[in-house]
């Protein structure tokens, strides 16, 4: 199963009912694993390095690093940039069902 982590922008709605649907999801939100504030580039570094799917809501700077990390040869993890709105929560939630 794949482990995410939560960027700390990244909408805590979403993540809660994620866990409530699907309590055994492994998500981390970055902040309890010590890189909350911490430059993007450091968050993504740390992602790579735990293996984790980065969930964030920052389409600009993050998915920019992320090109710059590949050219530059360096690990990179996944990420994924989800544009939320109230209506669309519940859509992101919904589609974790078994």
């Amino acid at each position: 199963m794949l482990s995410f982590a939560a960027d700390e922008n990244f909408n805590m709605h979403i993540v809660n009912g994620v866990l409530r649907r699907r309590p055994e999801v492994d998500i981390l939100r970055v902040q309890d694993a010590g890189v909350g504030g911490a430059d993007d580039r450091i968050v993504l570094e740390w992602a790579a390095s735990e293996g984790r799917v980065l969930l964030t809501h920052d389409a600009n700077t993050i998915t920019a690093f992320a090109y710059q990390r590949i050219a530059q040869g360096l690990p990179m993890g996944r990420s994924t940039t989800c544009h939320s709105s109230n209506s669309h929560n519940s859509q992101i939630v919904n589609s974790t069902r078994r």
